[in-house]
C-alpha cells in the first residue's frame, strides 16, 4: 500500500495525477525490489474527514492484462482513478494498494500478451537511475521530479530517526 496524507490539500485532477503517478512508480521499484509481479491495483483519494466540506472517497479496482511491475502500466492503471475525481474538493489523502502477488518470472506471457515497455528494461532503466543520482532524479511524464510538492507528507514533527539513518545522527564536538 502506497497512501499519505498531503500537507496541503489537493484539489485538482492533475495535481492527483502528479501524485498517482509518483506512487506508481514507487510500486513498481518496490515490487521489483521484492522480485514481485502485481495483477489487481486499487487506486483511492479521499477528503478529510475532519473539515467541514463535502466528502469524497473515490476508488477504482483495476484488473491488469497480467501480473506486471512495468512502471507505465502500474501508473496508467492507477490513473483510471482521474474521471472520479472532483475539481474543486479538497482532498487529504491518496493511495494505489497492490493486490494478487506473484513471483516474477514464473510463466512467461503468450507472445500476444507480451508487455513492449517490460521487453525494452524501461523499469530498471528508471531504478538505476534513481539509485545513481538519488530518488526523484528521473520520473515518467506526471511524476512530479521536482522537489518542494506542495502536497509532500509534513515531516517536521517526526522523531529522529537515529538508528536507521546515519546522516540523522547527532553530532557532538569536544570544546
Amino acid at each position: 500500500i502506497f497512501s499519505r496524507s498531503f500537507a496541503t490539500p489537493v484539489t485538482t485532477a492533475a495535481g492527483l495525477r502528479e501524485v498517482l503517478s509518483i506512487y506508481g512508480q514507487q510500486a513498481s521499484a518496490r515490487l521489483s525490489k521484492h522480485g514481485l509481479q502485481a495483477k489487481v491495483l486499487t487506486a483511492f483519494a479521499a477528503t478529510s474527514p475532519f473539515r467541514n466540506q463535502e466528502q469524497a472517497y473515490p476508488s477504482v479496482c483495476v484488473s491488469l492484462p497480467m501480473p506486471t511491475a512495468d512502471p507505465l502500466l502500474l501508473t496508467r492503471a492507477a490513473h483510471a482513478l482521474l474521471p472520479s475525481i472532483r475539481d474543486g474538493l479538497k482532498y487529504a489523502k491518496a493511495g494505489l494498494m497492490l493486490t494478487d502477488l506473484r513471483p516474477s518470472g514464473n510463466q512467461p506471457p503468450l507472445q500476444p500478451f507480451e508487455n513492449p515497455h517490460e521487453e525494452r528494461g524501461i523499469g530498471p532503466l528508471l531504478e538505476d537511475v534513481s539509485r545513481r543520482f538519488g530518488r526523484g532524479s528521473i520520473g515518467l511524464g506526471h511524476a512530479g521530479i521536482k522537489s518542494g510538492l506542495d502536497w509532500t507528507m509534513k515531516r517536521d514533527m517526526r522523531s529522529p530517526r537515529y538508528t536507521t539513518h546515519w546522516d540523522e545522527l547527532p553530532v557532538v564536538k569536544a570544546a
